[in-house]
């Protein structure tokens, strides 16, 4: 057993020298957010990385407990396209959930493990500005596109990165809810993974971690695929190799390495302690994506 201790903290010694100072951004959801023994493991996970000198940064989702509180309220959430429309009732709700109650819980989880987490929205010291999201849908080529109203859905202008930076520097762990403030002061409501895409971007994070439901990229026979580049991923969603739900994960993961972040790992959340096993290992657990 101790031999065995040993090699695992001989292997991950070279990538904790390679991480060193690196910030780094996790996008949490999925299943590792409701799962409670993952979610002591997250919390563990994010404290060891900023005790070894990385710079975690933290942006959460929280769908399914905004459904819950939607469901308790009595408003039936509507879908387009895999998006939330957002209404402003549905918005308070969001608002409310978002930054109130899944935000301070992962803030305490990772304080009770030694952490110093603080909680952040989009809206505090304009952290997110945004403007609202424009969904034009053309499903038959041969019939007009389709203009689709979100509702308060945004889309991010612009990271203020001075704030996240400050409190990393200061050995504090930033955890943003993908909340995002208006140039009006309107509130809107940002998708998870396209924030975290445009915080690694700003921060010029040296990774892009997004936690998912799925092992990672597969292919056609449902192999993962450990590592794949920009080229790859256009012939994949050319041919539908790549779909649904994954596509838009993909995309913010090309755009954010397009913006100057080094590399964009898709990991299993589901998997005990996935980030120290993709960051500490030879193998790793999921699919590295790079230009």
């Amino acid at each position: 057993m101790t031999n065995n201790i040993a090699d695992i903290l001989i292997e991950a010694l070279p990538y904790i020298r390679r991480f060193y100072g690196m910030t780094i951004v996790i996008k949490y959801g999925g299943h590792a957010m409701v799962d409670e023994q993952l979610k002591e493991d997250f919390a563990r996970d994010i404290t060891l990385m900023k005790f070894i000198g990385l710079n975690p940064v933290v942006v959460h989702g929280g769908g399914p407990q905004i459904n819950s509180v939607l469901d308790q309220m009595g408003i039936s959430p509507k879908f387009v396209r895999g998006m939330r429309l957002t209404d402003a009732a549905t918005m308070d709700v969001v608002e409310m959930v978002l930054g109130g109650k899944v935000n301070k819980a992962i803030v305490a989880q990772i304080n009770q493990q030694g952490g110093n987490a603080v909680g952040l929205s989009g809206k505090d010291g304009g952290l997110i500005l945004a403007k609202k999201l424009q969904i034009v849908y053309q499903e038959d080529s041969n019939k007009p596109p389709e203009i689709i109203d979100p509702g308060l859905v945004g889309e991010v202008i612009r990271i203020k990165p001075d704030l996240i930076n400050t409190l990393t520097e200061r050995g504090f762990i930033p955890i943003i809810a993908p909340v995002g403030v208006g140039e009006e002061g309107e509130t809107f409501n940002i998708n998870a993974d396209l924030v975290a895409s445009k915080v690694a971007a700003a921060l010029s994070a040296g990774r892009l971690i997004l936690l998912t439901d799925v092992d990672g990229v597969l292919d056609a026979g449902g192999n993962l695929i450990s590592s794949m580049n920009a080229e790859v991923i256009q012939k994949m969603i050319a041919d539908k190799s790549i779909s649904g739900g994954m596509i838009p994960k993909i995309e913010c993961a090309v755009e954010a390495l397009q913006g100057g972040v080094g590399k964009v790992q898709i990991i299993n959340g589901k998997q005990r302690h996935s980030l120290l096993l993709e960051l500490f290992t030879d193998k790793g657990i999921g699919t590295e994506i790079t230009l």
